[in-house]
């Protein structure tokens, strides 16, 4: 009985992967199976649906329901300088770093990606920090920060750029009002920003492109691959470190989650920079 119930639930979540890859192009197929179940059987819930089944037609029917499907399993949600250690010591150490080894070397190219942006909190906090350092120093450099998402729908919030107040409740007031315009209950970054980062639609599991197709090539100072990898079970996982290994410049920087480290196969590939912060350096 508990086998036929666990075939019957596998079946059916693989019939709703299977829907959404065919509608909308997302290959959830490398999602850990227990975040799927989780994920899906909320929106049953929402959806009063007893079965997959059922709940396959009701997304079938419901443009609505497939979207709030999608934003359940990708969850959309960050803030400006989320992790705020992280980005102390992006800061005070890793920018200034990488940024006076550039000007050393006659290097005027400054190199990032953004990978899992959602709304695009991430790599405009980088762009701040950026914009901030070359300003403070008197320092000119190309800044290029490339930003990646599977779901084009909140890559069109990003380049609006116009955030709530949940969102940028952890910038420091002095950030706040020179790099935001309020507009209502709402914050609007300055141009200023926004033109530093260019947004793409990119799938991590892309298997023509190892880099964003928008940066022609990889080669990237630091790389931003933060709470994506925990979606994916150790295989995908293994092609993803494959992937950000490979758009890393030599000695470049690497950012993952609180709950994240390299792979097994790749830990040589990667030193640890602080103990207390997921920050690597490609060896």
């Amino acid at each position: 009985m508990y086998r036929r119930a666990t075939q019957e639930r596998d079946s059916g979540i693989e019939s709703i992967l299977d829907y959404l890859m065919e509608k909308r192009g997302f290959d959830f197929s490398g999602y850990h199976p227990a975040m799927l179940e989780r994920r899906i059987g909320h929106r049953m819930i929402t959806a009063h649906c007893s079965n997959y089944h059922d709940y396959l037609a009701y997304v079938k029917d419901s443009t609505s329901e497939m979207d709030q499907l999608l934003d359940a399993i990708t969850i959309n949600v960050s803030r400006f300088f989320r992790d705020t250690l992280t980005f102390e010591v992006l800061a005070e150490r890793i920018l200034p770093f990488i940024v006076h080894e550039k000007i050393r070397l006659g290097d005027r190219s400054l190199r990032i990606w953004s990978a899992g942006c959602a709304m695009g909190e991430e790599p405009y906090s980088v762009a701040i920090l950026i914009h901030e350092l070359l300003c403070r120093e008197e320092l000119v450099l190309d800044v290029h920060i490339f930003a990646t998402d599977i779901d084009a729908r909140v890559l069109k919030d990003a380049l609006r750029a116009v955030y709530p107040v949940s969102s940028v409740d952890h910038i420091k007031y002095r950030l706040l009002i020179k790099y935001f315009t309020q507009e209502g209950g709402s914050f609007r970054l300055v141009p200023e920003i926004r033109q530093l980062v260019t947004f793409s639609l990119y799938d991590m599991l892309d298997t023509k492109h190892c880099v964003p197709p928008e940066s022609i090539f990889g080669n990237f100072d630091l790389v931003f691959c933060r709470n994506l990898l925990i979606y994916f079970n150790p295989k995908y996982q293994q092609t993803i470190f494959a992937k950000l290994h490979h758009a890393l410049a030599r000695n470049g920087y690497l950012i993952l989650g609180e709950a994240e480290a390299p792979t097994l196969k790749y830990q040589r590939y990667f030193s640890r920079v602080l103990d207390f912060s997921p920050i690597y350096r490609k060896r």
